[in-house]
């Protein structure tokens, strides 16, 4: 399987790393953006806070399945549970896109914790509707990601979020 990508693969705008005290800019700014948080202050829980902002279009989608693989590795997922995850974000990311606003961006964001990975997928809709929770896509996306939930923002702004816990081996 090929897989195209029509995205530059260098642009003035490719990446930026901040702080989460930086990150209120990249809101505005074109282009796909990676925020990483968890520094000493984090009111969060999370260990570990990880932002990425791409183009709503299918063809970054692969640059979300790389991250999240990479952070689920970081956390002694098993092979399985990082190819579960993988393809959770991917699934998400397909529901949210069909309803993404045309030229708008996805944002993805990681919180890491000991032993659990939450995802939180967002888009900007033009009439933001929350997946039915008795569609057969919505089975497979909760038996993949554990806990899922979506809901509406505010902005219009339609947010899934999944949250998959690591498998305690008996061995030590």
């Amino acid at each position: 399987m090929t897989e195209k990508t029509t995205a530059p693969a260098i642009g003035p705008a490719a990446s930026t790393v901040a702080r989460e005290d930086d990150a209120a800019p990249l809101a505005g700014r074109p282009g796909p953006a990676v925020a990483v948080r968890g520094y000493p202050g984090d009111l969060s829980d999370a260990q570990d806070r990880v932002s990425v902002r791409l183009p709503a279009e299918g063809a970054y989608l692969s640059v979300l399945r790389t991250a999240t693989a990479g952070l689920a590795a970081r956390l002694d997922f098993t092979l399985d549970e990082i190819e579960d995850l993988r393809i959770a974000v991917d699934e998400a990311c397909a529901m949210l896109l069909s309803q993404a606003r045309p030229g708008g961006s996805l944002e993805c964001v990681f919180s890491l914790d000991h032993d659990m990975m939450t995802i939180s997928v967002s888009a900007d809709c033009l009439a933001p509707q929350p997946p039915a929770s008795d569609t057969f896509a919505w089975t497979v996306l909760s038996a993949l990601a554990g806990s899922v939930e979506a809901h509406v923002g505010p902005g219009d702004l339609l947010t899934i979020v999944m949250r998959k816990t690591r498998e305690i081996s008996g061995s030590v």
